[in-house]
């Protein structure tokens, strides 16, 4: 079997593990990922990437010279697309830029005018309902009409491209899996009394971006109500809430119970996921959140619940988006922007070491059933036999 994967993301060589192993699943396996020659990240990265070649047994990135270098939605490539389509040949095409990316319907394009009869499938996060005007209403519908199936991230992505009329297969996982050699129990003494973290502090940890929408000020309203117990808060990231947070915390005088860690790498994370006691993700929906073709954002996945997981971590989450089903039973849920209710799950895990002690071990089994990144590649190889051995009639290629 020949995939072809076509996305950004994997500008990041730690992104592309899941299909790194799933290469490795069984002889006859090769996995070619297409990547922008040139790519601005934006945010805190404000230098473009030169992507480069590399290859491991039957897997490798190929980096091809592309249009647009920062918007996922107008990402296409140049002829060097061609060259490798004619080449390599693949059984299927997997496109990670969404239902209304213009380097999807170039795949499409490119795939029935070569003959290929490949399988056309996308990935996409997007979970919040939408309406469409031409010519992005004409581009999702070419798209759709020629998608053979659908990776969607979450749940809700699921059920609106079914109400957008998608009828074909969809698998419902996440981009990326976890690496549970790195996000595993690691206890971190040393790193604790740098922090200034005693052995009773029940550290309550945020890791993600410092953003309205993560939710940071109804945790902080939580955290303001819990009296004297020995508590510290520790919050892992960057953002442009962080001085709102500082003031809201000494107004409610819990300043100085604040550990604020930026600017680490992502394989320096584990360490101080292990230091915490609970972690929390209080995201809430917002409609302030624009693209060109979408308002609106609510948690679409929420990818540093199963790295607490994996670390034997208990997790507390909103009931925003993707949330409340990547934690089901292996951790609490509270009603999203409710300090109250949030107050209540951690007095819970503070009071009871039974239950934070049991939720740690059912997230660890369902994140190693589930969201590793081995678990995700036999999901991911399950999914394409299914489609390799469904035929799918299309209409003529038009748009």
């Amino acid at each position: 079997m020949k995939i072809l994967v076509v996305s950004h993301t994997y500008i990041v060589d730690l992104n592309c593990e899941k299909f790194k192993i799933l290469a490795s699943l069984e002889p006859g396996i090769e996995v070619t990922i297409v990547v922008p020659k040139r790519w601005r990240p934006g945010g805190v990265q404000a230098n473009s990437i030169v992507t480069r070649f590399w290859q491991e047994g039957t897997f490798r990135v190929i980096p091809i010279a592309n249009i647009s270098q920062n918007n996922q939605g107008l990402l296409c490539f140049g002829t060097g697309i061609l060259g490798l389509l004619r080449q390599f040949r693949p059984d299927v095409i997997q496109v990670e830029q969404g239902s209304k990316s213009l380097a999807y319907a170039q795949l499409i394009t490119l795939n029935r005018l070569l003959g290929l009869n490949a399988k056309n499938v996308f990935f996409t996060w997007w979970n919040l309902p939408y309406q469409l005007k031409a010519p992005a209403s004409w581009l999702e519908a070419f798209n759709l009409r020629y998608t053979d199936g659908i990776v969607a991230g979450n749940q809700d992505g699921a059920a609106i491209l079914r109400q957008r009329g998608y009828g074909g297969p969809i698998s419902v996982m996440p981009q990326l899996g976890v690496d549970d050699q790195l996000f595993r129990p690691d206890l971190q003494s040393g790193l604790a009394t740098q922090l200034g973290i005693q052995p009773d502090d029940f550290v309550v940890g945020f890791v993600g971006r410092f953003v309205e929408e993560k939710g940071l000020l109804t945790l902080c309203e939580a955290l303001a109500g819990l009296g004297d117990r020995p508590w510290k808060w520790l919050l892992v990231g960057r953002g442009e809430l962080k001085q709102q947070v500082m003031a809201r915390a000494a107004a409610q005088g819990i300043g100085d119970r604040l550990i604020w860690v930026e600017n680490i790498p992502h394989d320096h994370v584990a360490r101080y996921i292990n230091l915490m006691n609970v972690l929390v993700l209080p995201s809430q929906t917002t409609a302030h959140f624009k693209t060109l073709t979408s308002v609106g954002w609510k948690e679409q996945f929420g990818h540093v619940l199963i790295e607490a997981m994996a670390a034997q971590v208990p997790v507390i989450g909103s009931d925003s988006g993707e949330i409340p089903h990547v934690i089901a039973e292996a951790g609490l849920v509270f009603p999203e922007q409710d300090g109250a209710a949030l107050r209540d799950c951690l007095t819970q895990l503070m009071t009871q070491p039974e239950l934070a002690t049991q939720l740690a071990k059912t997230g660890y089994d369902r994140v190693m059933t589930r969201y590793t990144n081995h678990a995700l590649a036999r999901q991911q190889l399950l999914f394409y036999k299914q489609l390799l051995t469904t035929k799918r009639p299309h209409s003529p290629l038009s748009i």
